[in-house]
């Protein structure tokens, strides 16, 4: 969420940061009616706090003439409460209009962060050349060849956007897993495991609702009264964790990361860019995140981003880094920078990490904060998330960058003695 006050002073670089992602219109009638909607609020709080002393001043003089032994001669105090209690309506009205507008703007970009699309993204670095590969076969062909994934049973089991990994293909996602976690505990990150299943709160938070609220899904009114949803990342949990803290200012940066799978309702599609488990309904992923003070942010996104690169060059797998324009990133962030990991089959490069620097957008809508030693104030602090790393597009890039003439599949080094074996073979 935005800062009310930064709207105020400074409109105009608000709207202009704004304006690289939404329509220039949009933004100028959003900003209307939160600005509106401020003044009316505002207006609201002053005539309640006049008329609440105006009453105090009454009660006052009312009691003043009781113990003198003398009549009133103004109102007594229980007359009027009426009037504020229709103003105190009005007031709570208004500031659920005005938080709901607030919570629909999006964040604003950093000064680096281009305007437009996908089209607009800018690759900033290179890791490693493409392999030469004579004969391409993608990573579905491979994992069948190989005997890796069940996708007619994955399918059977939980419908179309699902899979079933099998034999060496369930050993090598584990062995993936177990690699990520002992690396991102050596990388100074305290390991949560969290539940799955989190309040409406949560995803208010991380700033996925309301406008993502149809994209995960979400457990009926009956079971869950509170509002329940599956993790779509659990980014969403280690923010909501900390909702409504204090943290200790000596102990940020605060660095954790979660394994979790992840549940979304986006469609799983048949194009080749798709197949198999790039993309799906239930996926695996290690997300890697960060609280910091405000100073400290752009040196930890740098440092997130560098990690989860070393991640990818442990496997041995060439990529690229992209920088994301304004409209490809999630609203929620300033920043994010993009790792994605050459798939052969497909003549391009797909994303395994996003790494995001939120500000103090995400810190708001939670109420985090930390207080300096000794100060009465409390600020926000900034938040940052990265993937480290979503297996479910490692796993093809390993297939099909370290695949062979003979159809079988070089494992990474780091990956050897946790599968025992050098090589996959078909069987």
């Amino acid at each position: 969420m935005l800062d009310m006050e930064l709207i105020r002073k400074d409109r105009e670089a608000v709207a202009t940061a704004l304006a690289k992602r939404l329509d220039p219109a949009e933004v100028t009638r959003a900003l209307d009616e939160i600005q509106r909607l401020d003044q009316e609020r505002r207006a609201l709080i002053t005539e309640i706090d006049a008329d609440r002393q105006r009453r105090k001043a009454e009660a006052r003089a009312y009691a003043e003439a009781k113990r003198a032994g003398r009549e009133p001669d103004v109102v007594a105090p229980e007359a009027g409460r009426k009037q504020l209690s229709e103003l105190e309506f009005e007031l709570n009205e208004v500031q659920s209009r005005l938080r709901t507008a607030m919570s629909e703007l999006p964040n604003l970009p950093a000064e680096d962060v281009v305007a437009g699309g996908k089209e607009a993204n800018r690759v900033v670095k290179t890791f490693g050349e493409p392999p030469v590969i004579e004969k391409v076969r993608d990573h579905v062909e491979l994992s069948r060849m190989l005997g890796l994934v069940d996708h007619e049973r994955g399918v059977k089991l939980g419908g179309s956007g699902f899979w079933m990994y099998t034999g060496m293909g369930a050993r090598l996602e584990w062995a993936l897993l177990n690699f990520l976690i002992d690396e991102n505990v050596k990388a100074g990150y305290e390991f949560l495991l969290p539940p799955h299943l989190l309040l409406d709160t949560a995803g208010f938070a991380a700033g996925q609702f309301p406008k993502f609220y149809d994209d995960v899904y979400h457990l009926d009114s009956e079971s869950a009264p509170r509002g329940q949803f599956l993790l779509p990342t659990s980014e969403t949990a280690i923010l909501g964790a900390y909702q409504d803290e204090i943290l200790e200012t000596p102990k940020l940066p605060l660095k954790r990361f979660a394994y979790t799978p992840c549940y979304r309702r986006e469609a799983a599609g048949s194009h080749s860019d798709e197949r198999g488990t790039v993309r799906g309904h239930q996926f695996n992923k290690v997300e890697i995140f960060q609280f910091t003070l405000p100073e400290q942010a752009e040196a930890a996104l740098e440092e997130m981003v560098t990690h989860a690169e070393s991640l990818v060059e442990k496997l041995g797998l060439h990529y690229q880094r992209s920088l994301l324009s304004a409209g490809d990133a999630s609203a929620a962030m300033r920043k994010t920078l993009d790792i994605e990991v050459w798939m052969p089959s497909m003549d391009k490069y797909k994303e395994v990490s996003s790494v995001s620097w939120g500000g103090d957008y995400q810190a708001r809508r939670a109420a985090i904060r930390y207080r300096e030693p000794g100060g009465k104030q409390t600020r926000f602090v900034h938040t940052l998330n990265g993937s480290a790393l979503a297996t479910s597009r490692l796993f093809p890039a390993i297939l099909e960058q370290n695949q062979q003439a003979d159809g079988s599949v070089l494992i990474p080094k780091v990956l050897q003695d946790r599968l025992g074996t050098d090589r996959l073979t078909p069987r």
